[in-house]
């Protein structure tokens, strides 16, 4: 057991040398027999994790408490957003056993609450919904007790394919907006602001808890982030995370600056007061964090 700096993480170089994180960004690395066997049931189902393939550093944290969040649809992303670590390029064909593999995962560990994430598949005509669809019929059938969670794409803001996820009814269904409206266009520049709003929205009028997530740091003001958790209150979004953006790569958008803890909490409390229900707040949070608690934060 050991604490690592992320320095794999930092802000890309200047004249005067890579800075060092701030000192809260350490993090536990254990890999214990709960690590080991998710890491282990992962590679034998020939599976992926958005844990790993965002390079996410709670990864420790999380796989030690038996909880993961599963990358379906393969893991190449059809889209290039400039602070994402998952590879851009052309997909290969839909798995369409992946669905029973992850349910077999879900039962092999024990799961009580499962998280489903995917690449962007903008070539598919319905943004790959279907297999979300059966992905969450295949875990419900093998581990009825368990709890579901979905982060799904904007399907290019087709409520069909949305309406095909929501018929499932999973317990949270999460759409992360991610950054502020005015640096949207430069940094998810094939997904546009107001279409995310309105995916939400429609998901609430379908019944769905709704949950969203924003990264900071990448050159937005802290007026444009309540701009934001505003705008997701108004499409009545009920669990909201925040966390502080790491630059994966050198060839990765930089840091434009550092939260303090003290301004993720204070960031935690208008959330509240503003009506969500749940809030995770802080510099390592990211969409996945403590999930399982959020279940039942519906008003």
């Amino acid at each position: 057991m050991s604490f690592i700096p992320l320095d794999h993480l930092r802000p890309s170089s200047s004249p005067i040398g890579r800075p060092r994180l701030p000192s809260w960004f350490k993090v536990e690395a254990k890999t214990g027999p709960d690590y080991l066997d998710i890491k282990q049931t992962m590679e034998r189902l020939n599976l992926h994790t958005i844990c790993e393939e965002a390079r996410c550093p709670n990864r420790w944290e999380c796989w030690n408490a038996r909880t993961a969040t599963f990358l379906i649809l393969g893991d190449i992303c059809t889209r290039r957003c400039h602070y994402c670590s998952v590879e851009t390029g052309r997909p290969l064909a839909v798995d369409h056993e992946e669905p029973r593999r992850v349910a077999e995962a879900v039962q092999a560990l024990g799961l009580r609450h499962a998280v489903i994430t995917s690449v962007n598949r903008d070539e598919l005509a319905d943004g790959g919904a279907a297999v979300f669809a059966e992905t969450i019929r295949q875990t419900r059938r093998l581990s009825p007790n368990c709890t579901i969670e979905v982060l799904i794409p904007d399907f290019e803001g087709s409520e069909d394919a949305l309406a095909m996820v929501c018929a499932e009814k999973p317990e949270i269904l999460n759409h992360n907006i991610e950054t502020v409206r005015r640096l949207f266009p430069s940094i998810r520049p094939q997904g546009k602001y107001q279409r995310s709003i309105a995916l939400l929205g429609q998901a609430k009028r379908c019944g769905m808890t709704t949950k969203s997530g924003l990264i900071l740091g990448m050159g937005e003001t802290l007026d444009e982030v309540r701009e934001v958790m505003r705008d997701l209150r108004t499409v009545k979004c009920d669990i909201i995370t925040i966390g502080q953006y790491l630059q994966p790569t050198r060839e990765h958008l930089p840091v434009a600056r550092f939260y303090d803890p003290v301004e993720f909490a204070t960031l935690k409390d208008e959330g509240f007061m503003m009506g969500f229900t749940h809030v995770e707040s802080g510099p390592l949070v990211r969409s996945s964090y403590h999930a399982e608690q959020q279940v039942g934060s519906e008003p």
